[in-house]
């Protein structure tokens, strides 16, 4: 390492002293001390050290979220390729994650952007392995289960009309109907859906959506436990839920089938991403592709979120991402996702008064549509209370639930906002 310390101070002193010849004539001396120079206004270094402290800070943010990945384990699918991303678009200098200009081809990270992200096909395969994955058994085996699913989309509408509150409040804030609507989508703690309604009507919050939405999947964990204890008690906490009944075959077959129908006649807008879902899923169910079903779940969706992580890491580039409108996005989604999480708990302790067989409060926490994580995260709050009690089924419910009505309602607001 001592050979970098010397060609380190070195340059310095170029820099201190660029006027500085040696020798006879001192022409070779200067040329010499201008290549140094050059080499070391393109370091790193040289790049902090010249105002470019907040990509810095940006490269610790990175590190942040691998931290969080790998020792929190927080999703980490997600935020180790977006936090490496993340490092990569904030190196000086490099035009990893910068457009083409001049002579200078795009980094490789803008092309994934734009090829994946900007185009929405990465969210709609995402959506097809998603559906490889998903048993959409226990909604089935208790179908009121889809309504706190249903409520926990709450908070999208909740923070589409906060959105336009702030545009109309701060004059350094300006979003349109498009733009709350698709700051809105943040709610459903789904990410393929945020970017795929993100770029049909606010593609200039691409970025910054993308990582709010992703941002918040990956931090279920820390998120919604204080607010589902601070809305239930222990002993609602503690209720177990009758075992579910089996389901048949049959019933797994037609259910992707009649939920595309139905999407078709009543909200078109939303058939690529429930119809991608629903195409996945029946390859699972229907027992004759099992090569498709195990391609779409496992090769094709780990390529493709390890592609969409970068991609959406390249967005948190300091001079597109510290900014006022990135930071209401932030403060926004959040706001979504709890009212969506609170919405979901709510309806459970509404039902219960209504129906005869109890539920769980806390698997209504699950009808945002980060899944598995959000069904995990109720299974292990009800445990703390009793810990016979495994919910992770009953929750899964609720949770599948929210996929699809996260996809429905990107639909919906297609088509309220003409962007369809």
């Amino acid at each position: 390492m001592k050979w970098v310390g010397v060609l380190l101070v070195a340059a310095l002193v170029m820099v201190l002293m660029p006027g500085v010849a040696y020798g006879a004539d001192g022409g070779e001396a200067a040329d010499s001390g201008s290549k140094l120079l050059r080499l070391w206004e393109s370091t790193g270094l040289f790049g902090f050290f010249n105002g470019w402290w907040q990509q810095g800070m940006m490269i610790l943010i990175g590190i942040l979220l691998i931290y969080l990945g790998i020792a929190k384990k927080f999703e980490p699918l997600l935020l180790i390729p977006i936090g490496f991303g993340c490092i990569l678009a904030n190196i000086p200098y490099a035009g990893i994650a910068e457009p083409a200009s001049g002579d200078q081809a795009a980094g490789f990270l803008y092309m994934i952007f734009d090829v994946g992200i900007t185009t929405g096909i990465f969210p709609l395969l995402i959506f097809m392995g998603v559906g490889a994955m998903t048993d959409f058994g226990p909604l089935l085996a208790n179908p009121k289960t889809a309504l706190l699913g249903a409520a926990a989309q709450l908070g999208i509408f909740t923070t589409l009309i906060g959105a336009l509150w702030l545009s109309g409040t701060f004059a350094s804030i300006d979003f349109s109907i498009q733009d709350a609507s698709a700051i809105g989508i943040i709610g459903g703690a789904d990410g393929p859906t945020a970017i795929f309604l993100a770029g049909k009507l606010a593609p200039d919050l691409l970025g910054a959506i993308a990582v709010a939405a992703y941002s918040y999947m990956a931090l279920v964990p820390i998120i919604q436990p204080p607010i589902m204890r601070l809305l239930t008690t222990k002993a609602e906490r503690a209720i177990v839920m009758k075992q579910l009944r089996p389901v048949r075959q049959i019933e797994k077959i037609v259910f992707p089938l009649s939920v595309l129908l139905l999407c078709v006649l009543l909200l078109p807008s939303a058939t690529p991403l429930v119809g991608m879902l629903m195409l996945g899923n029946l390859f699972k169910e229907c027992g004759v592709v099992e090569r498709l079903s195990k391609t779409a779940a496992n090769e094709l969706i780990n390529i493709v979120t390890i592609l969409l992580g970068l991609g959406v890491g390249s967005k948190l580039a300091a001079d597109k991402f510290l900014q006022a409108e990135t930071l209401g996005i932030l403060i926004l989604g959040l706001v979504a996702f709890s009212i969506g999480t609170a919405s979901g708990v709510l309806l459970a302790k509404l039902m219960n008064v209504i129906c005869k067989d109890k539920i769980n409060p806390l698997i209504g926490s699950a009808g945002v549509s980060a899944v598995p994580m959000a069904a995990r995260v109720s299974n292990k709050v009800g445990m703390e209370a009793n810990s016979q009690n495994y919910l992770l089924m009953h929750a899964m419910g609720p949770n599948v639930a929210g996929v699809i009505g996260s996809a429905v309602a990107a639909g919906v607001l297609l088509a309220l906002t003409g962007g369809g």
